[in-house]
């Protein structure tokens, strides 16, 4: 959220912000419940100030003016009840309010409203042309009976399934190259639970957005979490941390659930949109200074492009526009990999920029070492890596002609050595 100051100064440019980001919010309400606020604060402290007033004049005062004193003193305060009462209902609409106001996005952020006016940055690698009919990644995992798409959704409903064989090595590899990358450049490798309470979910921002898509499990006021993004992003809710610890760099493995609201009839067909997958996270801490945020930005995109890289799928970056973006991004990149059997791109990683607006929320600050000024401090994230989405493309970009598999140079040590999978016996040979 913004600070309240910012907001009164630059009212025309939050309203610009609200109107780009497609986000329905009365900032002039928001502004007039902020004068009532003050207002009834003054209110209050008038009040006080007579009661005052009323005590320090109460032991010279005489019998009848005793009287009227206590008369007066009761009347301010059941006022100032009424006040507190109202002040009370104030604060809370103003927060409701506030919590929904917009990062104003990078000015060189495209303008839209939805992913369809996302723009291209860049193409990495060339999509395969393939001289065999090709398979998608259903008919190779049933092929090879690297998946169960009949039973398991008996068992737990829609867009669930079950990744078998060496196709859960491959997996498993998968999430091990990625944690190691990590860890090799500076990030603390972590489990995160799946579970957080409602705190999370706002102080991360996915509330009160976008309540639909959570899994609530209200007996224990635990929701489920969709990103380790939730978890990490409250560790260090409420603490004043030092300039020297930063930045503080995260990389979170948990499995995470989304119930995929809205999404009706959208990817139905295998792996790619279901409701439990798991995710390595990356997650930073920075200053608060936009030249240090834009360094971090390029340095988590680039890691996860090292990812696809290294996994030999060709993919594409994207700007994400403004109506794409979400309340509290300042930049947000998307990494769309080539899926043959759909012949289109797909998001694969999401690259986020938010400056202070997830700090203000948690309560994450610094205190500089030169000025000691204690600020607001600047969050970042972007996926590592996210299965069973990725086997999509990394099995339709690998297949061979035979329905095998090419495992990349980069995962062969995380299988012994193994260079494809789903090859008859006698072909290893």
């Amino acid at each position: 959220m913004l600070d309240i100051k910012f907001i009164r100064e630059n009212t025309d440019i939050v309203k610009q912000a609200l109107i780009d980001k497609c986000i329905d919010l009365d900032i002039d309400l928001l502004l007039s419940v902020d004068k009532q606020i003050i207002a009834h604060k003054q209110a209050m402290e008038a009040e006080l100030q007579k009661r005052n007033a009323l005590s320090r004049e109460m032991p010279t005062a005489t019998p009848e003016r005793k009287a009227e004193i206590k008369e007066l003193s009761k009347k301010s305060g059941q006022l100032a009840a009424q006040i507190a009462d109202e002040l009370k209902l104030l604060e809370a609409q103003f927060q409701e309010l506030i919590e929904r106001t917009p990062t104003i996005p990078a000015p060189d952020v495209p303008k839209g409203k939805s992913d369809e006016e996302n723009v291209v940055i860049r193409k990495v690698g060339t999509p395969p042309v393939f001289d065999f009919p090709i398979k998608d990644h259903v008919d190779l995992m049933e092929m090879h009976g690297w998946g169960e798409f009949k039973r398991i959704p008996q068992i737990c409903g829609t867009r669930s399934s079950s990744i078998r064989g060496e196709l859960l090595q491959v997996e498993m590899a998968m999430w091990q190259f990625t944690l190691n990358k990590l860890m090799e450049k500076g990030f603390t490798i972590m489990s995160v639970p799946a579970m957080a309470f409602e705190d999370a979910f706002y102080n991360m921002g996915q509330f009160p957005f976008d309540v639909e898509s959570v899994y609530a499990l209200p007996k224990d006021n635990l929701y489920l979490a969709g990103t380790a993004e939730a978890i990490l992003n409250s560790i260090h809710s409420g603490e004043i941390l030092k300039e020297s610890d930063l930045p503080i760099m995260y990389a979170g493995f948990s499995p995470c659930f989304r119930r995929e609201a809205g999404a009706a009839g959208k990817d139905t067909r295998g792996i790619f949109r279901v409701h439990q997958f798991t995710k390595v996270e990356q997650y930073v801490i920075c200053k608060a200074d936009v030249v240090e945020s834009d360094k971090f930005h390029q340095f988590l995109l680039n890691n996860a492009e090292e990812v696809m890289q290294a996994l030999e799928i060709p993919y594409q970056v994207v700007a994400c526009c403004t109506g794409d973006m979400g309340a509290g991004k300042y930049r947000m990149n998307d990494i769309e990999a080539w899926c043959p059997g759909q012949n289109r791109y797909r998001e694969s990683h999401s690259c986020s920029s938010l400056l202070d607006w997830q700090a203000h929320r948690t309560n994450i600050r610094y205190r500089e070492a030169v000025t000691n000024k204690v600020r607001y401090a600047y969050t970042l994230n972007n996926t590592g890596l996210a299965t069973p989405r990725i086997l999509v493309s990394f099995m339709e970009n690998h297949q061979q002609a035979d329905g095998s598999v090419r495992i990349p140079k980069a995962l062969q040590p995380y299988l012994g050595g193994k260079e494809f999978i789903g090859k008859k016996s006698a072909d290893k040979k």
